[in-house]
């Protein structure tokens, strides 16, 4: 009667006088099953096309730091390359972590999320034939809220490098900056003479027409197309 116990002992002597084994068991398997039930109906709305414009979200319940409107959203994926697409076309598996906050979300909420979408590189969509993940849900009127991200940042050099593809005047901007650099360079090292301004104005300019003869035949030849014209495109040639 007066021996030491654990504090594990007692409680499985408190759970002993409480309900039997088998019951307990019964119960944490029904618990696990509906959560496991919740958690593969999430993972299919996701994976399916499912379009919605809007969710039943509580606003006294959202967090204002993860609420975008579309606007903003395009802009980044203008300025890093990135695509806003339905959640069905993601190639990966979107991480449980995403899964346990859209559950958590549904449960806070009473509501069943539809709509998902995903800002992600071209690669990591299955894109139709006409290539780091940020999962929203539709708030409704052109609002999205942010549910998870997750992966690696994006490199801070990706927004100057993709920025030349941004659009048709960024890309003749480059080009032309471009040709003036290489021009400077071939005058440096072939041309030995006082009055250079001339010959270098003519390399610039024939710089320039070669620069973007290569530039439309690489854009024809792999398909591609410019930032502000591909951020909503289901498609890998348009």
């Amino acid at each position: 009667m007066w021996e030491t116990k654990t504090l594990t002992q007692a409680l499985l002597h408190d759970r002993q006088k409480a309900m039997d084994e088998a019951a307990i068991i019964t119960a944490v398997r029904n618990i696990l099953a509906n959560a496991d039930a919740e958690r593969a109906a999430i993972q299919v709305n996701i994976e399916t096309h499912n379009p919605s414009d809007s969710n039943a979200f509580i606003f006294d319940l959202l967090e204002t730091d993860s609420i975008f409107h579309l606007n903003q959203i395009k802009n980044i994926c203008i300025d890093y390359r990135l695509r806003f697409l339905d959640s069905h076309l993601y190639k990966s598996n979107v991480p449980t972590e995403a899964i346990s906050k859209i559950k958590a979300l549904e449960k806070a909420h009473n509501t069943t999320l539809k709509g998902f979408m995903i800002m992600a590189p071209s690669k990591q969509f299955h894109l139709e034939s006409y290539d780091d993940p940020l999962l929203f849900a539709p708030i409704g009127n052109g609002y999205y809220y942010l549910i998870h991200k997750w992966g690696n940042d994006l490199s801070r050099f990706r927004k100057i490098v993709v920025r030349p593809a941004r659009d048709f005047g960024s890309l003749l901007g480059f080009l032309a900056i471009a040709s003036v650099v290489f021009a400077s360079l071939i005058t440096k090292l072939f041309f030995r003479g006082t009055d250079t301004d001339v010959f270098l104005l003519i390399a610039s300019l024939f710089t320039f027409k070669s620069f973007c003869g290569i530039a439309l035949y690489y854009c024809f030849w792999k398909g591609k197309n410019f930032n502000t014209s591909i951020w909503d495109s289901p498609y890998y040639n348009s």
